[in-house]
């Protein structure tokens, strides 16, 4: 007797993820290591948006939002 498994696997083409931290450094070190992680799966980078913000103690808070794409064939 064979048991038959269908498998359908879809690509990925919009992926967004976000990103945080205490400094531009961290967060920079963050998104390039995603970078490479999703180039494995054929996204690049579409956009990138960022923004500061100066916390009540006085300390700068760093965010950023990274949209990935499907690589055009």
């Amino acid at each position: 007797m064979y048991i038959l498994m269908n498998f359908q696997l879809d690509m990925i083409e919009d992926k967004i993820e976000f990103f945080e931290g205490d400094s531009l450094k961290t967060i920079e070190k963050k998104i390039n290591e995603q970078i490479e992680i999703n180039k494995a799966i054929l996204l690049k980078v579409h956009s990138v948006s960022h923004q500061t913000t100066l916390l009540d103690d006085g300390r700068i808070h760093y965010t950023a939002v990274v949209h990935f794409k499907l690589k055009a064939k």
